[in-house]
């Protein structure tokens, strides 16, 4: 455990010191998530806070994967489960899973995803538009995000 903690001090710091003179703008800060299993990103700045999942109440008339609303210090925020969006298999919900609430310019809503990764920095510049062959999901993802060996979905909040 103290080497893990060691070696995310050490990365921390690199990032910190390294050649990161750049504008600030190079930099997307997003926050990683899994839904099955792959992780997604989004921009932190869409990310009003992550909870505990709490009670939520059923709303008739809604697509599938609109789970409800729930209750947030008295705002009535929309739910919905992205493994359902995503036509994932949906599973029971485990200790890790939370609730995400986003925000966008005109909306706000909570996000069921299945566990939280870790918040991310990366170049703009690593970030490719999505590919051709996505028509169906396309309008969801904002981009392909590539760091170390990992390659990493960054949706559009807008359009979840």
């Amino acid at each position: 455990m103290n080497n893990k903690l060691n070696q995310v001090l050490s990365k921390q710091k690199q990032q910190m010191n390294g050649p990161e003179l750049k504008n600030n703008e190079d930099i997307v800060q997003l926050v990683g998530f899994v839904v099955g299993e792959e992780e997604y990103a989004i921009p932190i700045l869409n990310i009003q806070e992550i909870i505990k999942p709490i009670e939520y109440t059923r709303v008739p008339s809604v697509p599938d994967y609109v789970l409800g609303v729930f209750n947030l210090r008295g705002n009535v925020i929309p739910l919905i489960d992205l493994r359902k969006r995503f036509s994932l298999n949906v599973t029971k919900q485990s200790p890790s899973t939370r609730y995400i609430v986003m925000k966008d310019a005109d909306n706000i809503a909570g996000f069921v995803i299945d566990r939280l990764t870790e918040a991310i920095r990366i170049d703009r510049n690593r970030i490719d538009p999505p590919p051709e062959t996505l028509v169906k999901d396309k309008g969801m993802i904002y981009g392909i995000g590539k760091r170390d060996q990992n390659i990493l979905t960054i949706l559009k909040v807008e359009s979840l």
